[in-house]
């Protein structure tokens, strides 16, 4: 007999953890799908705030930034624009912006923006580089450990009347280096201020 009660003092006991337990996670969980976006959300959509949320810029963003910390010509009409150039918290920098395409032809000679070490990666802007011109040193795309680039890729061409959100991240320069140049094959290098 006591070891029906042991029994029925474990399987109560599994019961009322449980019954915490989902407590807790009703308590965590959602809660948040009612309320306004929260002041961070708003501000790091804001282009003086560094544009945070540039690493991933979605396909279905309706409005550009505004800020433009450079402008570079490329061939046939193509246009690079530097809306970005944040220092993140671990020590990267991530360039972005808009590459825009005036004419009415669809452009496709991207091959050029991956450059020469990722010929198998697919189309990327992997052969983007920053150079601190201070510190007499030149930095290229991040790889991740499979020798993925840390950038935009698959830009297999860019529509007539169009633009394409891109970014890439490098190791961060030094604090004290407030300007790089950026370099894109195809395109002129552009001098740009680093934020953050």
């Amino acid at each position: 007999m006591s070891m029906q009660h042991m029994v029925k003092a474990r399987g109560g006991a599994a019961v009322a953890v449980a019954a915490v337990l989902a407590l807790v996670l009703t308590g965590c969980g959602g809660g948040g799908d009612d309320k306004k976006p929260s002041e961070p959300q708003k501000s790091s959509a804001a282009p003086s705030k560094g544009g945070a949320s540039a690493p991933a810029p979605s396909a279905g963003q309706s409005s550009e930034p505004t800020q433009v910390l450079a402008t570079v010509n490329g061939e046939n009409g193509i246009t690079l624009v530097i809306n970005s150039a944040a220092r993140d918290a671990g020590g990267f920098l991530t360039v972005s912006g808009q590459i825009k395409n005036s004419t009415d032809k669809d452009f496709t000679a991207t091959s050029p923006w991956r450059g020469n070490e990722l010929t198998t990666g697919g189309e990327s802007v992997a052969g983007a580089t920053l150079v601190d011109k201070a510190g007499k040193k030149r930095y290229y795309v991040l790889r991740d450990t499979d020798g993925r680039c840390l950038c935009t890729t698959g830009v297999s061409l860019v529509k007539g009347g169009a633009s394409v959100p891109f970014f890439a991240q490098f190791p961060a320069p030094p604090a004290s280096a407030t300007e790089v140049d950026f370099s894109l094959p195809t395109f002129a290098t552009a001098t740009i201020k680093i934020s953050g």
